[in-house]
């Protein structure tokens, strides 16, 4: 999965489109990632007396739920476009993620 934990995403299709936000969470096992402000739905917890002085805790909370990776694109740092990604070497060996148009480092 080329999209990772603190990336910059814009949503490219589904109810959120045109949405851009930061990756809170991947799950390469599932394909899915968490993006702060998006896909965001309605959870009930429930009631807890666990608060300051017995205080309530619970009911209807806003949470955002993990999209599929196949809905987000990386925003390119320059243009804040959505742009693919690839890979190349450095003088060292390791390997560096870039953006396609403009192959610059990511």
């Amino acid at each position: 999965m080329k999209i990772k934990k603190g990336d910059h995403v814009i949503v490219v299709a589904g109810r959120d489109r045109g949405r851009t936000g930061t990756v809170i969470a991947a799950y390469p096992d599932r394909g899915k990632v968490l993006v702060q402000g998006v896909n965001v739905v309605k959870k009930n917890k429930k009631v807890t007396y666990q608060g300051q002085r017995g205080a309530k805790q619970g009911g209807i909370t806003h949470e955002e739920a993990p999209i599929d990776v196949s809905n987000v694109q990386l925003a390119d740092p320059d243009s804040k476009k959505p742009v693919r990604v690839g890979y190349r070497f450095d003088e060292d060996g390791n390997k560096v993620r870039v953006a396609r148009p403009s192959g610059k480092d990511i």
